[in-house]
């Protein structure tokens, strides 16, 4: 009887960590807060910060780096983030676009400056 009992308790508590698990993966992440990036591209590199207000899969911010300063927008699905905004090159419009993914309080991916410049990118949570 004893076997039994201990067995069935294996089972319930097995089954609370898969759901548990199961719970936390499908939160994703929060990447709320400060981030420092290490940007390289075909043109050069560069160390932005972008601060990130997450709201769900919602994503809004702020870019401060080689670029100038500007507000962003994105998404965060899963461990999956791209995010975007516009910058002023030589007095016309050029959107940059990121796509990576995180981990814990990092991050690495891909950009693209109005399809011109392309690069690579790693960031740690400040």
């Amino acid at each position: 009887m004893k076997t039994i009992f201990r067995s069935a308790c294996a089972v319930i508590v097995a089954t609370a960590l898969v759901a548990s698990a199961a719970t936390l993966t499908a939160q994703g992440v929060n990447v709320t807060g400060e981030w420092a990036f290490n940007v390289t591209t075909d043109q050069g590199g560069g160390t932005p910060t972008i601060t990130f207000k997450q709201d769900g899969e919602k994503l809004t911010g702020k870019y401060v780096g080689q670029l100038g300063s500007s507000d962003l927008t994105g998404t965060v699905k899963g461990n999956e983030i791209a995010f975007n905004f516009t910058i002023d090159a030589q007095g016309q419009p050029a959107p940059v676009n990121y796509k990576g993914t995180v981990e814990k309080n990092t991050m690495k991916g891909t950009l693209d400056i109005a399809g011109m410049v392309n690069g690579t990118f790693t960031a740690t949570k400040k």
